[in-house]
């Protein structure tokens, strides 16, 4: 007599597996107290390119080594800028991914986008204000002990950061326009100026973002210690996530 054959258990890739976003979290801190460093001089470069002009635009004598010291801290500190920046934002992409990996063992369901869009998210025109914002948001809530609770730790840095850096790119443009553009000394004055004020936005922006990465990445390290990993392997593959998470 034959009997039925039992339905077959569905085939599963590899389960995602926790790894540990510490070292590139140490070194994108590194790189964002750099880059802190480094708006501190380029404020101070403005700062004096300022002076200068101001003694140009009122008549005051200045002599041409000044003005050439004045020109060769600005770009001097524009290119320690640039450089600190690509650096910065590199890492900081790969470690944002990291943790994302993370969230997919420790609560896959509340994640509403692939891992992939933790890279990919940053260079979609318009959506890169929105798309990784909404990824962290994800990766806050799958990292606190209950990621189901109703409130996500965290919300107000990760928002504060947000806005800020927003805020700071959106000032930077500004403030850079304004300097490309000035031709006489009046205008370089009240250009640098503003690249002052912008050297203190981008400041805030880098002090919070900080912030955020010390705070998510100490998240997941103290829940990883206190379970198990990999995670079981599942009777049935989970489906993936649809509609809003609470609290997003």
């Amino acid at each position: 007599m034959t009997h039925p054959s039992l339905p077959k258990r569905p085939m599963l890739g590899p389960l995602p597996v926790l790894r540990s976003p510490l070292g590139l979290a140490h070194a994108v801190t590194a790189l964002l107290a750099f880059m802190i460093l480094t708006d501190v001089l380029c404020f101070g470069a403005a700062a004096y390119m300022r002076s200068v002009m101001g003694d140009v635009a009122s008549g005051a004598g200045v002599d041409l080594g000044t003005a050439d010291r004045a020109d060769w801290a600005m770009v001097a500190t524009s290119g320690m800028y640039l450089l600190g920046l690509l650096g910065t934002a590199t890492l900081f992409i790969i470690w944002f991914h990291r943790v994302r990996h993370n969230a997919e063992v420790f609560a896959p369901d509340v994640q509403r986008r692939t891992p992939g869009w933790a890279i990919g998210g940053w260079f979609v025109p318009f959506a890169n204000l929105v798309i990784p914002r909404g990824i962290a948001m994800d990766v806050l809530r799958a990292s606190q002990p209950d990621p189901y609770a109703s409130e996500v730790r965290h919300r107000g840095l990760l928002n504060a950061w947000w806005g800020m850096w927003i805020a700071s790119n959106l000032f930077g443009r500004f403030t850079s326009d304004q300097y490309d553009e000035a031709n006489d000394p009046q205008s370089i004055h009240d250009a640098t100026g503003w690249l002052m004020a912008g050297s203190v936005l981008d400041i805030a922006s880098a002090v919070l973002a900080l912030l955020f990465v010390r705070r998510l990445t100490a998240a997941q390290n103290d829940k990883a210690m206190g379970r198990q990993q990999p995670l079981q392997q599942p009777a049935l593959p989970y489906p993936p996530a649809s509609g809003p998470v609470p609290g997003a």
